[in-house]
């Protein structure tokens, strides 16, 4: 991972870290459902920003080598599993 992919990646996970203490708290505390639901949806988005960031930096280096390296095969299975994780919807 790029050094400054790697250190933007670690400050986001703080921030999801501090604001899922936060929601914690809030449940703890029996606050508002909505309230609370607002808060889970920031750290969603928070979630699928660091993922677009870690992504673009794999695209950028690691795809990038692999398909100069002769890997295209490897490289595209990778990217459709990764592309069918982000598409799957969890069951309860």
């Amino acid at each position: 991972m790029r050094p400054d992919i790697q250190a933007d990646a670690l400050k986001r996970i703080s921030y999801i870290e501090g604001h899922l203490a936060g929601v914690r708290k809030m449940i703890e505390e029996d606050r508002y459902c909505v309230d609370v639901l607002k808060q889970t949806y920031a750290v969603r988005r928070a979630l699928e920003k660091l993922e677009a960031l870690i992504l673009e930096g794999h695209m950028q280096t690691h795809v990038v080598e692999g398909i100069k390296g002769g890997r295209e095969g490897q490289i595209v299975e990778e990217l459709m599993e990764l592309y069918g994780l982000s598409h799957t919807v969890s069951a309860r």
